[in-house]
C-alpha cells in the first residue's frame, strides 16, 4: 500500500460512552480534553477529561423538547447551543458557567424562518443562518459572544431558488475563516455555496457539482483557511449513493470541482490536524455519515472509507484531536492519524 493508504487504513474510532440515548449533531470539541455535545430531548453534555465522564447541563426548563443541532463552544465554560424548528422552536442558549445555567438570548419571531447553523470567527463575532425567508437566506450576527442577536439586512443576500434550504445536519452548513470570511451550503433545489467576506453583510453564490435532490445537496462544509474549502453531502434518502457527493474549492469558495466519491452519503466533515497529516500541510479531510467514515489526504480528490459505524458530525481541534458524535448517544475520538 501506499503511504497514505497505510494511513487510513490505521484510522479508527473510540467510543467514548456518555449514557445518553439522545442523538447528537451538535458537536463542539475544544481540546483533546473539552468537548460539548447537543442534541434531541434539549440534550447537552459536557467533558473535561477526554470523554471519560459525562456532565449533564442541558438548558432545562421549557427547552426539553427541543433539537440543539448545532453547538459552538471556546473553553469548559463559555458555549452558545441553537435548537431548530418552525417559528419559536428556533433558539439560541449561551452560557458562562459551563451550562450551570443559561440565558435564552434569541428565539425566532417568524413562523417563516427556520433556523440550521450557527459559527463564529472568536469570542465575540458570530452569525447564524435560517433557511430562506421571503426568497433569501436570512442572517443573524452577534458582536457580544451570543449574548444578543441582530437580523443582517437581506439586500446583501442573492436570492435563493425555489426549493433551495440549507441543512441542520451537523452544524456545520454555515463556517467561517479568518477575521471576516463566511460560507452557506445550500441543498434541494441546488447544491451551492453563498460567501461573505465582509461578516455576512454582502454575499456571493455559487454553483457546485454536487449532487442536488428534495433530500440531496451540501450537508457539510469545513474550511482549512480563507482559500481551502471541502463540501460534502449526498442524498439522506439514498444514503449508499457514491457519485458526485464531494466537492472542494482553492480560491475561497469562487469555483469548485468535483472530488472524489465518498461511500454513501456524509452529513459532516472536518479538515484534519496539521500534526496529524501524512500528505502535504493543508490536504487531510474527514468525512462522516449513516454508512460509515471516509478519509482523504488529497483534498478531497481521492476518499478511503476507514469505518462504517454510524456518525452525524465531525471537528478537529487545534491540539490534534478529531471528535465525532452521532445517534443512541454515540461521541468518539478518532485514532491513528499520525
Amino acid at each position: 500500500m501506499t503511504d497514505r493508504a497505510t494511513a487510513a487504513a490505521g484510522v479508527r474510532w473510540v467510543d467514548r460512552p456518555t449514557g445518553s440515548d439522545a442523538q447528537f449533531r451538535g458537536l463542539a470539541p475544544v481540546s483533546s480534553k473539552v468537548a460539548w455535545v447537543s442534541g434531541t430531548e434539549g440534550t447537552v453534555l459536557r467533558t473535561t477529561d477526554g470523554g471519560r465522564h459525562w456532565r449533564d447541563v442541558s438548558p432545562g426548563g421549557d427547552s426539553g423538547d427541543l433539537e440543539f443541532r448545532d453547538i459552538e463552544a471556546w473553553d469548559d465554560q463559555h458555549a452558545v447551543v441553537m435548537s431548530i424548528g418552525e417559528g419559536g422552536d428556533s433558539r439560541i442558549y449561551r452560557t458562562g458557567n459551563g451550562g450551570r445555567t443559561w440565558q435564552r438570548t434569541f428565539q425566532n419571531p417568524s413562523k417563516a424562518a427556520f433556523y440550521d447553523c450557527l459559527s463564529f470567527w472568536d469570542r465575540r463575532h458570530g452569525l447564524a443562518m435560517s433557511d430562506p425567508v421571503k426568497g433569501k437566506f436570512r442572517v443573524l450576527v452577534t458582536n457580544d459572544g451570543g449574548r444578543t442577536w441582530a437580523k443582517r439586512p437581506s439586500d446583501g443576500m442573492p436570492a435563493a431558488l425555489d426549493g433551495e434550504f440549507g441543512f441542520a445536519a451537523s452544524g456545520t452548513c454555515l463556517v467561517t475563516a479568518g477575521k471576516s470570511d463566511a460560507w452557506i451550503a445550500s441543498g434541494g433545489a441546488a447544491a451551492r455555496v453563498y460567501h461573505s467576506a465582509d461578516r455576512g453583510r454582502t454575499w456571493t453564490v455559487t454553483d457546485t457539482p454536487v449532487v442536488r435532490s428534495d433530500a440531496g445537496g451540501i450537508f457539510s462544509l469545513a474550511v482549512r483557511d480563507q482559500r481551502t474549502l471541502v463540501a460534502v453531502g449526498g442524498d439522506f434518502e439514498k444514503p449508499d449513493k457514491t457519485q458526485r457527493t464531494s466537492a472542494f474549492s482553492e480560491d475561497r469558495g469562487l469555483t469548485w470541482q468535483l472530488g472524489g466519491d465518498l461511500h454513501g452519503y456524509r452529513s459532516g466533515a472536518a479538515f484534519l490536524p496539521r500534526t496529524a497529516e501524512t500528505g502535504s500541510p493543508s490536504q487531510g479531510v474527514v468525512a462522516v455519515g449513516p454508512t460509515g467514515t471516509d478519509v482523504s489526504y488529497d483534498g478531497a480528490v481521492t476518499w478511503k472509507r476507514v469505518d462504517r459505524g454510524s456518525l452525524d458530525a465531525v471537528e478537529c481541534t487545534a491540539d490534534g484531536a478529531c471528535w465525532g458524535s452521532g445517534s443512541d448517544g454515540r461521541v468518539a475520538v478518532l485514532r491513528g492519524l499520525g
